[in-house]
């Protein structure tokens, strides 16, 4: 059986560099279709907190059943919930990456009120972003269990049965 590896620190830093990169340009592409740009609403950083929020309970109550209570797991709720937590976090940190370069664009505009408005609302749901990715890597670290260390690769654990 093939082991999952976690969530590497190279893609979600590319995904956020890559949200970055399109959030910084796409209302310039807006504008040279004359087109406006739209103005990100507190919905966004709402929904992505909402989304974090419940990561994040689930991650502690993941925690708590398989670290804490020694409770069991089935594999097929172990690998929902695993790529349930790599998806999230690599969707957070798209998206993270995105309203931040969104709120990047804005920054040189920070004196009017609309851009004062787009710098806030971005920056605030780049944040959301952030916090429902380290929730969603919260989550996949709770998945480890004891003894499931990249290192002890080869070895096997004592008293630990195939799946």
């Amino acid at each position: 059986m093939n082991k999952s590896k976690r969530t590497s620190a190279l893609l979600i830093a590319s995904l956020v560099g890559l949200g970055l990169v399109l959030g910084r340009l796409v209302p310039e592409l807006i504008l040279r279709a004359d087109r406006n740009v739209p103005i990100v609403g507190w919905g966004a950083a709402l929904t992505l907190l909402l989304g974090a929020g419940i990561l994040g309970a689930i991650a502690w109550s993941t925690f708590q059943s398989l670290h804490k209570e020694n409770q069991r797991m089935t594999s097929d709720h172990g690998v929902t919930m695993l790529a349930l937590a790599k998806a999230s976090a690599c969707v957070a940190a798209l998206f993270a990456g995105g309203y931040g370069g969104y709120a990047v664009a804005y920054l040189d505009s920070f004196a009017s009120p609309l851009g004062k408005e787009r710098v806030i609302h971005g920056g605030s749901a780049a944040i959301a972003g952030l916090l429902m990715m380290i929730a969603a890597l919260l989550l996949e670290r709770s998945l480890r269990l004891p003894g499931d260390d990249d290192e002890s690769e080869g070895k096997t654990v004592p008293g630990a049965t195939p799946a």
